[in-house]
């Protein structure tokens, strides 16, 4: 048996630095195949303005938006820059800070939970552009209304992602703390921290891109200063050379974000989630419900009397029975449900057009692995750019009309639906393939019979925020595409008129509305992957 084992070959092993070179060659392959839509898109756009096949109005070419980028880098281009991140951080600090000591609350104390989670997801389903109208007359357009829109889209994304942390601490870890009766910092430090550290950081990517949107937005709408600012000039003067500049430099800013949370998350977060199923769900009680509106309930008894006894200007606030009359007269003169129907027309053809491409680009690059190489990377980069950031060009090249919202919802609506499909399909498992080789299938067949089925959650969930998306971005193309019949136009229009009764009928619309989008979206996921709740 020694002899054997001394005369056998020994194995072949490649040296390390041959290793290092493949690993080499085949990322600086993967690299290439990656840049090869980028550069394709970078050719023909000089070739189109070069060649004269658009005017220079309407595509500038790269000489001149590099021309401009450097003059703009030599006056104001990094001051404005500056000003919108320090907004940018004032913001996300206070709603970080904010959204962590609510969340550890509502995680932590189900009579807390019971009482102000109702309310405050009541209050986070309306599109944060949708209290611009009322925040500009209580706060003014300066830097308190950027703050505050960005607060309120850190906040709300921090609070769900640490309850949810704090909640998936298994009950087995608390038990025996408290038998160690650990100290509170102790407490934080071993077991809270790293309970919610995973969730904070997915809520922070999420949070620091709602952020960022939503100042950029802002910004297009009311400022004097910012990066946004620079964009409605450049659209204002039709120097689209300037906004070209000025969306790569918004595009740069949401790539470092977004890398630098990732080298975070995979630095700190070096443990896998805990299991979700560790926060019970107790049984409802008869009366629990009263929990629920006894906030809302209070709010209004202090809006009443502050609108009645306080002699609080109307101006600022109108009182709920000047909001209930705005209401009932805005349905039965049919301006409000006019309004509503159009908004709501543009939302869900926008869905309907962005999310059909966007499910079937995922389903194509799921399908061929080459496109995937090609494609996916730049539609990845494409995501991280702001979406409000396309509005000067897309009204440049489509006009101020219903053609260019429905192009901005569409586009809204197409990242989410893309990358939930290309997610589902990268996930589905490699026995699948396997079964579908073995038998034979055809492309239709595998994707009726197998890969549908196994993507649904993914597509569902990709749905869901889509619908959302919709919602937000026919408020975006309303504030700022010009004029159009909608409900956005209708809340602007009341609110140049300090007409509050009307503006605070139309958010309680809003509300409502995305509260219905919302139930529908659950209830469509549910129906479609209620095959996951059975088991043979």
């Amino acid at each position: 048996m020694a002899e054997q084992l001394l005369k056998a070959k020994p194995l072949i092993v490649a040296p390390k630095h041959k290793t290092e070179w493949l690993n080499l060659l085949d990322g600086l392959n993967r690299l290439s195949v990656a840049l090869l839509l980028p550069i394709s898109i970078f050719i023909l756009w000089w070739l189109a303005a070069n060649l004269g096949w658009m005017p220079e109005q309407i595509l500038p070419s790269p000489e001149v938006t590099w021309q401009s980028f450097q003059s703009l880098a030599a006056t104001d281009l990094w001051w404005q820059l500056g000003v919108s991140l320090q907004r940018l951080i004032m913001g996300v600090v206070l709603g970080v800070v904010a959204g962590v000591l609510l969340g550890v609350l509502l995680g932590n104390s189900k009579q807390a939970d019971q009482y102000i989670s109702p309310t405050f997801f009541a209050l986070a389903i309306i599109p944060t552009l949708a209290w611009l109208p009322l925040l500009m007359l209580w706060i003014g357009i300066e830097n308190a209304l950027k703050v505050f829109i960005i607060f309120k889209a850190t906040l709300i994304p921090i609070t769900l992602q640490v309850q949810t942390g704090v909640r998936c601490i298994a009950p087995q870890l608390k038990e025996m703390a408290a038998i160690l009766q650990l100290s509170k910092p102790i407490l934080f430090y071993r077991l809270l921290l790293p309970a919610i550290l995973p969730y904070f950081m997915t809520g922070l990517r999420l949070a620091l891109a709602a952020a960022w949107t939503s100042l950029i937005a802002v910004e297009l709408l009311a400022s004097s200063e910012g990066i946004g600012y620079l964009m409605v000039m450049g659209r204002q003067l039709f120097q689209l050379d300037m906004v070209f500049v000025c969306i790569v430099l918004i595009a740069s800013v949401g790539i470092v974000f977004d890398l630098l949370l990732q080298l975070a998350e995979r630095k700190w977060v070096f443990w896998p989630h805990t299991v979700l199923a560790a926060h019970g769900l107790s049984q409802r009680k008869r009366h629990s419900w009263l929990k629920a509106w006894a906030i809302p309930m209070i709010l209004l008894l202090l809006w009443f009397i502050g609108t009645s006894k306080l002699a609080v200007v109307e101006l600022s606030l109108a009182s709920p029975i000047q909001v209930i009359q705005a209401l009932s007269h805005g349905i039965s003169d049919g301006s409000l449900i006019t309004a509503m129907y159009h908004s709501l027309y543009r939302a869900l053809l926008g869905l309907l057009i962005g999310g059909s491409i966007g499910v079937i680009t995922g389903l194509v690059l799921g399908l061929v692995k080459p496109l995937e190489d090609i494609f996916a990377p730049t539609f990845n980069t494409l995501r991280l750019i702001v979406i409000f950031a396309w509005i000067p060009l897309i009204t440049a090249w489509f006009g101020l009309g219903d053609l260019s919202k429905t192009v901005f919802i569409s586009l809204a609506t197409f990242f989410p639906m893309f990358i939930s499909t290309w997610k589902g399909m990268r996930n589905v498992p490699i026995q699948l393939h396997e079964v579908s080789q073995v038998l034979h299938l055809n492309v239709w067949q595998r994707l009726e019979i197998l890969i549908v089925p196994s993507i649904s959650p993914a597509v569902f969930s990709g749905f869901r925020l889509a619908l959302l998306y919709a919602w937000m971005a026919s408020f975006g193309a309303e504030y700022l595409m010009g004029s159009g019949i909608g409900i956005g136009s209708y809340m602007m229009a009341a609110q140049q008129h300090f007409e509050m009764d009307r503006v605070i009928a139309a958010t309680v619309l809003v509300a409502a509305l995305g509260a219905i989008l919302a139930w529908l979206g659950k209830k469509a996921e549910d129906s479609a992957t209620a095959w996951r709740n059975h088991h043979g």
